[in-house]
């Protein structure tokens, strides 16, 4: 399946799937108004066999299939590090 991958101007390391065929017609407006203008990041033939970064392939096929989009959310900070961060004297400390 051919798939577009927009990245948010708004949010870091925010992205949404859309198929090549019906682009960004599907996405709901309230969705697109928070997700700001659009940036084309790439675009790739995806398939079941294909691996991405953060997000797993099979749910954002089905998505596709299902409602002409996927939205991949940014990363949650990793509580156990920030606990060490914390923790850590070595670190400057914000006054």
């Amino acid at each position: 399946m051919l798939c577009k991958v927009y990245r948010s101007a708004r949010r870091s390391e925010m992205y949404l799937y859309v198929t090549g065929e019906q682009d960004l017609a599907p996405v709901p407006d309230d969705l697109l108004q928070r997700f700001g203008p659009p940036e084309l990041a790439l675009t790739l033939a995806l398939a079941p066999d294909r691996k991405l970064a953060r997000v797993n392939t099979a749910e954002v096929l089905a998505a596709l299939r299902e409602r002409g989009w996927f939205l991949q959310m940014p990363p949650l900070p990793d509580a156990e590090i920030s606990v060490i961060a914390g923790r850590n004297e070595k670190l400057p400390r914000g006054s």
